[in-house]
């Protein structure tokens, strides 16, 4: 068998590693960048099938949402490197499922820019009103990503500049429109009306909560960020909790208050610009508010797209470098350190999906219809990796843990299990069963993007002589050390060094003999060895 050196990434190459340049205010939006502007997209399209019940099927997604999140948060903090959900599922679950689940959310991240730039020009065309159809939208959602591609190119910092400036506007402006709303528009008899009398059918509730998961699909940004994020044990767990509460309120907010103003068929009606529909309807402000509103939406759903782009670049360059994906797609650019390469490949692949969509009758409802399909199968491998490298990986500090644990003795070791991130898990699982069952593009377009990614991942690893659906043996130990001397942790890499010698300590006393399951010992996906065959 050809021999194959472990991937890990040393501190050799952290020369050409990506460059440290994001604080705690670009750290939260490139969170809200994502997850803030969703609501600008979902909010139409889930008013359009889940009628006076959307208020309800925002609040049943939020709640997975929020179990979603802390496990994220948990995650991102304890291990701060680029590739977010994809690198968390490679050092709990292993290899193959550390693929799935990066190509799954690669799905997620081409579809992000595709479906937010055609909503960017839904709210430029607020003005335009003769340009509001295909194929003047597909235009200039393709202008727009071509521009994204230029300024990712360019740089992180450059990039989050834009986020930064944006949400900060952003965030002023909902906050204005919700006050105004509940005080001068909002009418009780009309939402309660609407709520009661018109709620949907239960297919059409279900598939409407299942559109609402894309309000709240964007915490993966952030975690691709940590990387690039100064003192990102730190900052992380400060900005994903104050991302999950405030993306929460406003996103059941806003639904709320729909229902209170308009019927929900006027929303439903304008899915391309609704919170632009919804604002200019309120009084003393609507006359200034409604296109204030769609110009602000168009820049922030832009930024969204921005975040997209971010995020498949990531996590494509991570996965190259652990060997999930052909070594090509690791370069890093010599004057700018983005991985252009993944760039450009992946944006190219949101062009095509913008092109695609626009064929059908309704592109945002087409793109919506695959766009959860592959954050929840990330989710899904997530929320079980928490879940196990919290036996597989004791000795790596959490500067943040989900809350709720309940305390099990583990071969001779005392174990937090989480609670929440079990029914975060269960709630996963339910979603998707709701996307398979309810979104008729996104279970035949969905599955088959994973089968043609296992196509190329079997032909990869079998011509560069790696294990098929065996492991790579890694040092996580080293990459762990090295993982936080990069991020400038020093107290955290210090206890987590104590850990370490206290573990050998206790084996060489024991007679030294190996601890089953410990990280950096153990063979299995979560475990690592020093380099072999593969």
């Amino acid at each position: 068998m050809k021999r194959v050196q472990t991937m890990t990434v040393t501190a050799g190459q952290e020369k050409e590693g990506l460059r440290r340049a994001v604080g705690v205010w670009g750290s939260f939006t490139w969170g809200y960048a994502d997850v803030g502007a969703d609501v600008y997209v979902a909010l139409g399209l889930v008013m359009g099938a889940a009628h006076g019940g959307t208020p309800a099927a925002f609040a049943m997604t939020g709640l997975i949402y929020l179990f979603i999140g802390l496990a994220y948060t948990e995650l991102a903090a304890t291990y701060p490197v680029a590739g977010g959900g994809q690198y968390y599922t490679l050092r709990g679950l292993g290899d193959f499922l550390g693929f799935t689940s990066g190509w799954a959310l690669l799905l997620d991240f081409t579809i992000d820019v595709s479906l937010f730039a055609l909503s960017a020009a839904g709210y430029v065309n607020f003005f335009f009103p003769a340009l509001q159809k295909q194929p003047w939208l597909a235009i200039e959602a393709i202008a727009g990503i071509g521009f994204l591609i230029f300024l990712n190119l360019r740089g992180i910092r450059e990039s989050s500049r834009m986020n930064e400036v944006f949400c900060a506007v952003d965030m002023v402006n909902e906050s204005v429109i919700i006050l105004f709303g509940f005080l001068f528009a909002f009418n009780p008899e009309l939402f309660t009306y609407q709520f009661i009398h018109q709620f949907p059918s239960r297919h059409d509730f279900l598939y409407g909560a299942s559109i609402a998961i894309i309000s709240f699909v964007g915490l993966e940004s952030i975690s691709q960020a940590a990387e690039e994020t100064l003192r990102p044990a730190t900052i992380v767990p400060r900005t994903s909790l104050a991302l999950i509460f405030t993306v929460l309120i406003y996103a059941l907010s806003f639904s709320v208050l729909s229902l209170g103003i308009l019927p929900w068929q006027v929303i439903a009606a304008n899915q391309g610009d609704p919170v632009a529909v919804l604002a200019k309807h309120i009084p003393i402000i609507g006359f200034i508010a409604g296109p204030f509103t769609a110009l602000l939406a168009a820049t922030l759903v832009f930024a969204s797209a921005n975040t997209g782009v971010m995020g498949y670049s990531r996590i494509t360059w991570s996965m190259s470098n652990f060997r999930l994906l052909p070594k090509w797609f690791s370069a890093i650019h010599p004057v700018h350190r983005t991985p252009y390469r993944t760039i450009l490949v992946f944006s190219m692949i949101a062009i095509a999906e913008v092109i695609l969509a626009s064929l059908s009758a309704n592109a945002y409802d087409t793109l919506a219809n695959m766009y959860a399909f592959g954050a929840v199968t990330g989710y899904i491998l997530v929320l079980t990796s928490l879940i196990h490298l919290r036996f597989a990986d004791p000795y790596s500090p959490r500067p943040y843990k989900v809350p709720f644990n309940v305390t099990v003795n583990y071969r001779g070791r005392r174990v937090a299990v989480p609670i929440m991130g079990f029914l975060g898990l269960f709630g996963s699982i339910f979603i998707w069963a709701l996307v398979v069952a309810t979104h008729r593009i996104g279970r035949i377009a969905g599955p088959a993007w994973i089968l043609l990614g296992y196509i190329g991942y079997f032909v990869f690893r079998k011509a560069d002589g790696l294990p098929v659906f065996g492991n790579i043996k890694r040092d996580w130990e080293a990459e762990q050390i090295r993982v936080l001397s990069a991020a400038g942790e020093e107290s955290i890499l210090k206890a987590y060094q104590d850990a370490l010698a206290k573990r050998d300590r206790e084996l060489a006393a024991k007679g030294g003999g190996e601890e089953g399951g410990g990280e950096g010992r153990s063979g299995s996906g979560s475990g690592g060895g020093r380099e072999e065959n593969g």
